[in-house]
């Protein structure tokens, strides 16, 4: 009898530990600073316009992302959109996965899915036009990478996007830039910049 009532005490023990333990991982990781997002002035000037910008928004647009549309995950997302007073426009998101490895394996996945835009905006329109550059690594946080994404779809305007995908830790962080043009009226070097700063901003 005396056993039995060990055993169940250290059961009930047991139990009470493992709740405590998965009470403080919830309230660690709600505890844990949000990633802080880009201020309209840290994006490519633009020539003739100001930057305006949205509030901090959890999950994702309401539309799809242009060549993201099937990668971005939902689930502990959050976006932030700018504009100007023309056509340019861009978008900032980020993603904190449950560890480091995941969050790499989502890195992975979205800029596998802008290298392989170009192919599939031709194969869904056949009569269109897309190119593509890759612009390199940069060296912040775990590291980033910036492309360029050139369509012309058939008897309409060309348009050209920058991608800068980065991760810190568990977190990823997707830059979008966007115009009509192409990509060498792309300001490259400055959203270069820009894609740094989102980056170590995240937690800087």
């Amino acid at each position: 009898m005396y056993q039995h009532s060990l055993t169940r005490r250290a059961v009930v023990a047991a139990v009470a530990a493992t709740a405590l333990l998965g009470l403080g991982a919830a309230e660690a990781e709600a505890a844990a600073p949000a990633p802080k997002f880009l201020a309209p002035k840290e994006l490519p000037p633009h020539p003739t316009s100001p930057w305006y910008a949205g509030r901090v928004t959890q999950g994702l647009p309401d539309y799809p992302v242009f060549c993201l549309e099937r990668v971005l995950p939902s689930r502990r997302a959050a976006y932030r959109e700018f504009g100007t007073e023309f056509d340019t426009g861009a978008v900032q998101l980020t993603f904190t996965a449950k560890n480091a490895t995941a969050a790499r394996d989502l890195a992975t996945r979205l800029r596998t899915s802008v290298r392989g835009c170009a192919v599939r905006f031709e194969r869904q329109n056949p009569q269109g036009e897309a190119d593509w550059k890759d612009y390199g690594p940069l060296g912040v946080a775990n590291g980033a990478h910036v492309y360029g994404v050139h369509t012309a779809p058939p008897e309409s305007e060309h348009g050209v996007a920058l991608y800068g995908i980065g991760r810190d830790g568990r977190t990823v962080t997707v830059v979008k830039w966007s115009q009509m043009g192409t990509l060498d009226q792309a300001p490259v070097k400055a959203f270069k910049k820009t894609t740094t700063r989102a980056v170590a901003k995240l937690y800087g």
